[in-house]
């Protein structure tokens, strides 16, 4: 696996690699521009040199008068130690040198001329004029070591600032890792103290504090689904024993042992109803989609399901009705299991002589509404948020215990998510209505 990179060591090394890129491109400018100006002040120099001696030269009008061309100039390169001059005339004659300057391994710039005499008008004077140019070579590598120096040192500068600040900038992030590990199970809804972190932190802060409040709240909900459990199981497991040792603390005949068993496969298969209910709730919170067909008519669907509870609605005096239909793919299994959980709820809590209304709407989206309505008590408000939570009931006393382990209407939900929809549940005026859509809530609202 590989090493999570340091936040800190990586931007403190790309400042320093951006500092020394930036000084030292600072630096070779200011050295470039140095050279550049030396070498333009060496010409000028030159050329106002040059300018000189054929000023000089032209002013001697005949060859006799070259001891007073040579005194002018011995008496104008005085206090130019570092300009020498040489005349040439034809290929060998040197009429004027002035003498050896220039230290050995000097930097001598050099600049050719000719020079037309006044005496002879068909003779031409070579001069060489030659610029020792090593102070200037000279500066040019002190302000090199100096300009490199510089830039070492500001770039280690640099460097060492923007650690110390890139640090000092991540406390914060140091501080928001103490805050969450110190957090516990029983304070995990407790939020970061967001109020001395940067503006860019904000969101990650509210983000995070968002997350622990789904994760308290998630908590809660596994600390009570536990207890919810172990109530439901506990209770038919005492059964169990209980019958099972009694029987077991006698003699007893084949039809006592009989009724005992059988007694004991009733509690049995609540057990088993509910581990199987349990199941597939952990299959729908990991993702579980439905798996769909076409189906043409939920209304002939409703009615299998209606016919299979008319036994218990008798039981309970009460009928129901269809009014709509539609079409569309779905599971018609679970759809099946939504609608039975949802008239079994109905028939429990309808009053004798009332009708329940199973009602199937369509929108011209295809968006399909199926809900449950029935007359009765009406359901306190603060109850509805938390009707289709697991082992939720209105009631404290947990009755119909031996029919209903409360997760009929937790189911409903999970089919209605499996199928890319949502619940509803509406209760005023006597009259309370749940149900399920395919798709979004919009539709029967």
């Amino acid at each position: 696996m590989r090493n999570p990179r340091s936040l800190s060591r990586w931007l403190s090394w790309w400042l320093a690699v951006l500092a020394s890129l930036g000084l030292g491109l600072v630096c070779s400018i200011v050295y470039v521009g140095a050279s550049l100006n030396l070498s333009n002040k060496q010409t000028d120099e030159l050329r106002h040199k040059r300018d000189i001696v054929r000023h000089l030269v032209g002013e001697i009008a005949t060859r006799d008068a070259l001891p007073s061309l040579r005194h002018k100039l011995d008496d104008f390169f005085v206090g130019h130690a570092n300009l020498e001059l040489r005349l040439i005339q034809g290929s060998d004659a040197l009429l004027y040198a002035t003498p050896a300057r220039s230290s050995p391994g000097a930097i001598l710039r050099r600049d050719e001329f000719e020079i037309s005499v006044p005496w002879s008008p068909t003779t031409m004077l070579r001069a060489e004029l030659m610029l020792d140019s090593s102070a200037d070579a000279l500066l040019l590598e002190q302000l090199a070591w100096t300009l490199l120096a510089s830039a070492l040192g500001g770039a280690a500068a640099i460097s060492v600032g923007g650690a110390w600040l890139v640090r000092r900038a991540l406390l914060p992030v140091r501080d928001l890792a103490r805050q969450a590990a110190a957090l516990s199970p029983e304070s995990v809804g407790q939020p970061l103290d967001g109020s001395a972190q940067a503006q860019e932190l904000q969101p990650l802060v509210t983000q995070f504090n968002a997350l622990l409040v789904r994760l308290n709240r998630a908590y809660q909900q596994l600390e009570g689904f536990n207890a919810d459990v172990a109530h439901e199981l506990r209770t038919p497991l005492a059964t169990l024993i209980g019958e099972t040792e009694l029987a077991l603390s006698r003699q007893r005949d084949v039809a006592e042992l009989r009724d005992v068993l059988g007694s004991n496969l009733e509690d049995l298969q609540l057990l088993a109803g509910l581990v199987n209910d349990m199941l597939f709730l952990s299959r729908a919170d990991r993702g579980e989609r439905a798996r769909r067909h076409r189906v043409d008519s939920l209304a002939e669907l409703v009615s299998e399901v209606i016919e299979f509870h008319e036994a218990s609605m008798q039981e309970a005096g009460v009928t129901a009705r269809l009014r709509g239909d539609g079409m569309g793919t779905v599971d018609a299994g679970l759809v099946r299991r939504a609608l039975s959980n949802l008239l079994a709820n109905a028939t429990r809590f309808a009053e004798r002589g009332s009708v329940i209304e199973v009602d199937i709407k369509q929108d011209a989206d295809g968006r399909i509404c199926l809900s449950v309505s029935n007359t009765g008590p009406v359901i306190p408000p603060e109850h509805l948020p938390r009707l289709f939570d697991r082992f939720y009931r209105v009631d404290g006393a947990r009755e119909h215990r031996d029919h209903n382990h409360g997760l009929g209407l937790a189911i409903v939900a999970a089919i209605a998510r499996m199928h890319g929809g949502a619940t509803f549940v509406r209760s005023a005026a006597g009259t309370t209505s749940v149900g399920l859509n395919m798709t979004v809530m919009d539709s029967c609202s």
